[in-house]
């Protein structure tokens, strides 16, 4: 790219593609893992009710990008696991923020300056791993666009993609906390970092490998560091996710429910006008419901004590008679 020339870039961006990242880059990435773990409600709960959940969680956190690409590319999934020295170095660091004495280890860690400094190492091993993925992925589909992608973004936010199981094994369960329902700020910016070296590594992109890690690696560690020091968490993709959104996706309100209101109520004028009026019918309802009234204990009237009841009215009638008579006599 000229522009790399131009500003003597390729050196900067060569050096950076060298780096190793074990074993400063490395530990940067566990002590902001499991500081994550441990400020996760009932997490020092868990810690100290049985600390072998604890530090399986924490292991989820470190190697959990790792597992699941091994997953998904049929490989043990316990295959990171077996680099000792990693998982020693890991279970260190665990242990220190978890049990150190004093929260010497942890309350260090929180001092604001420190934690720019290990976050932004952090971000540099995201762009080491979403690259990590999308060549692993090439090596076995030369061309599967789609599969390079997606172990790269697997590689890269392993650990937010996985976070229902690891929140299984601290006993806590919350499905609406799934990432592909509602996607943070890194498996955003992961997804994009592994389409764009998806892209790069099928020669869509003008661009060399290690110049495309230089642009992708300031951006998310200058975009890191502006999220902490101003205390944001709204992500700086929102505008573009919201003009898109409306754009191709949105509808407007009542667009599902007017059709189905109107073919509802149609049919039901249709069925209305298509019914036949039948009296007879009426009236036999009519009869149906003077027998269901008459047949009710409530309402029964024995025919004696009706014409017993008549009799006795007109005889009292007729003495009245007689004694207004005698009166007026």
């Amino acid at each position: 790219m000229d522009l790399f020339t131009y500003l003597n870039l390729n050196e900067l961006a060569l050096g950076l593609s060298n780096l190793q990242m074990f074993p400063f880059f490395d530990s940067a990435h566990y002590i902001v893992s499991v500081m994550a773990l441990r400020e996760q409600p009932g997490a020092l709960e868990v810690s100290r009710r049985s600390p072998l959940a604890c530090w399986f969680s924490s292991m989820l956190y470190c190697f959990g990008g790792a597992v699941l690409s091994s997953m998904m590319m049929a490989e043990p999934p316990i295959a990171p696991l077996s680099n000792s020295t990693n998982v020693l170095l890991a279970s260190f660091i665990w242990y220190l923020v978890f049990y150190c004495p004093q929260d010497l280890i942890y309350s260090s860690a929180t001092i604001l300056p420190l934690r720019l400094v290990l976050s932004g190492m952090k971000e540099v091993t995201r762009t080491w791993k979403v690259l990590g993925g999308v060549t692993q992925a090439q090596k076995k589909y030369k061309d599967g666009l789609l599969v390079m992608i997606a172990i790269g973004w697997a590689k890269g936010a392993g650990g937010g993609l996985i976070s229902n199981f690891e929140q299984l094994v601290r006993g806590v369960w919350k499905p609406e906390t799934n990432e592909l329902l509602k996607m943070s700020y890194p498996t955003k910016v992961t997804l994009i970092g592994a389409v764009l070296f998806a892209l790069q590594q099928s020669q869509y992109l003008p661009l060399q490998t290690h110049q495309l890690m230089l642009l992708y690696t300031v951006f998310i560690v200058l975009n890191k560091t502006r999220m902490m020091l101003l205390g944001s968490s709204s992500s700086p993709f929102a505008p573009v996710e919201a003009a898109l959104y409306h754009a191709l996706f949105a509808r407007p309100a009542g667009y599902c429910l007017a059709p189905k209101h109107a073919e509802t109520t149609s049919v039901k004028h249709q069925s209305a006008l298509s019914r036949p009026i039948s009296h007879s019918r009426g009236k036999d309802s009519l009869n149906g419901a003077a027998v269901a009234e008459s047949d009710s204990p409530d309402h029964s009237i024995d025919p004696k004590e009706g014409s017993s009841s008549a009799t006795n009215g007109k005889d009292q009638i007729k003495q009245k008679d007689q004694e207004c008579s005698k009166k007026c006599d």
